[in-house]
Order: C-alpha cells, then structure tokens, then sequence
C-alpha cells in the first residue's frame, strides 16, 4: 500500500500525521487491536478504498494496545472504532465493522462534494493569479452549492480584484458564520478601507499640523494613511479622534480601528496595543 495513502500513526505523532494533515486532505482513522476479529475484515477494506480512491482521503491506523493515550483521548471502547477528520475537526464515526457500502456513504459525508472541489480549484488559481479562470471555478461551484462561503469569499475577491467593490461586498454579506467568515471580514475591511483612502495625503498633514483640532482633516489623514498600509499612523490619528469627538461621523473613528484590526488579523502586535489604548480612552 502507497505509504500516502495509509499510514501508522501514534501517541507520539498523532497532532501532526493526522489531526494537521487533515488541513489539507481528509483523514480516516481507524482504531484497531491485533485480538480484534472484525479489525482484521475493516482494515483492508479501508485500505483498499483509499487506494481506489487515490488520494482523497488518507487512512491513519493507530493500534490502540500501543497507543493507550490516543485510545483514551478519544474514549475508545470498542474495536474497530473509525473517525473521520477535516480541516481539523472531527467528523462523523462509527464503532464496529462495516459493509463496503456504508463506508462508501461515511467516506461521502466526509470527503469535499462536487461544489467544495471547485471551490478548492478556484482558490489554487486565484493564489497563482489566474483571475478569469478563477472566477469560472468559483461561479461553478456556486452554481452547484449557492450556500458555498469558500465560493463566495472567493469570487468576491475577484470581484474587489477588478475594483467591483459593491458587488463584492454584497456577496460577503451573505458569507455565514463559519470557517470562512473570518476571511470574509477581513476582504470586507480591506475593502472599506481603500473606498475611504482617497484624499491629498501632504495638505491634510498640513491641516492638521496648522490645526490640530481639525477633525474632519484628521479623519481623512487617517483614512488616507490606512488606505497606503500605514497602519500605525492611521490608528494613532483616529484614537485621537476616538478620543476628541467619539460621535464624529457616527462614531466613525472607531469603526474604522475595528476595520484596521480586523485587516491585521488576529494575533497582531500592532492591533493588540491599539486595542488597549482604544479600550483606555473608551472607559476613562
């Protein structure tokens, strides 16, 4: 058997060879003992299928008398015992052994549908910049699956690519909450913040430094330098309106700092430390 296809996986290696190689294909795995009689039938049988399968899934074999901890973590009681991963999250299982035909309707559950698939594709050419044919896999897909997020977080990237910045914003709106929310708040404000950067970037730094309580100057400085990914000047000029007039243009200055972390992303020293300053000037 092709080792990509099925593999032995242990204590020691489970997080990488399984639950981490899940991000990028499906994972089957098979709890199993060497006493076990009907591990001995579902064992080749799921080999079997991932080699017809020739890739699609992959077939993690743990041995739970050599594995005790991966066999209490996930509260095995019973060989054989069969979990399905993706993406890094548990999925369907079942406990015992299995005719082929409700392992194919298990592996069906589990494995990408037809519309994920051309999601998939659309996203590999988008990364290599082939826009066209991108928005062609992404239209396919949702044509297949209209509720497909990747889909739409996708072609709405095309869409922002061609400057169609309304119509891709349209189509995050109906992003559902979910893995690929996140990627959708992060076009969207990426999105917010180059509609608002248009402005004379040296005679607003000029008004504001002949008048610093010029707030309208300030907010368009601001906006301007976030749209330029100056990012640490955009923020530091909107907090200090947060902090001047928390009501300018609907509490605009805020929104925009939340727009700004968002476009960072989670984790990001810059958008933390502004955090807390916003935070401090928001419950002095």
């Amino acid at each position: 058997m092709p080792a990509p296809y099925v593999l032995d996986v242990t204590d020691a290696d489970f997080e990488t060879q399984a639950i981490e190689r899940s991000k990028q294909v499906p994972v089957v795995v098979d709890f199993w003992a060497p006493w076990c009689g009907p591990c001995r039938t579902l064992g080749p049988l799921l080999e079997r299928l991932a080699e017809e399968y020739a890739g699609a899934f992959v077939v993690a074999k743990v041995n739970i008398d050599e594995n005790p901890g991966l066999a209490q973590a996930f509260d095995v009681k019973s060989v054989p015992m069969v979990i399905g991963l993706r993406n890094g999250q548990l999925g369907a299982h079942f406990v015992g052994a299995q005719p082929e035909p409700a392992i194919r309707e298990f592996l069906a559950r589990l494995l990408p549908s037809v519309g994920e698939q051309a999601a998939a594709a659309g996203a590999v050419l988008l990364a290599e910049g082939k826009w066209d044919a991108a928005e062609a896999e992404f239209r396919s897909a949702l044509d297949l699956e209209p509720r497909s997020d990747a889909a739409m977080v996708g072609l709405a990237t095309v869409m922002a690519q061609r400057g169609e910045d309304e119509a891709a914003l349209a189509m995050l709106e109906r992003v559902a909450p979910g893995p690929d929310r996140q990627a959708a708040d992060r076009l969207a404000a990426a999105i917010r913040i180059r509609q608002s950067g248009a402005g004379d970037e040296a005679g607003l730094l000029a008004r504001v430094a002949a008048d610093p309580a010029d707030i309208e100057a300030r907010f368009m400085l601001a906006q301007a330098l976030a749209a330029g990914e100056r990012y640490e000047e955009a923020l530091t000029h909107f907090l200090e309106i947060v902090g001047r007039d928390r009501a300018f243009r609907d509490d605009g200055a805020r929104k925009a700092m939340l727009d700004v972390f968002e476009l960072l992303g989670p984790g990001a020293e810059l958008a933390d430390r502004f955090r807390s300053e916003l935070a401090k000037v928001l419950f002095r």
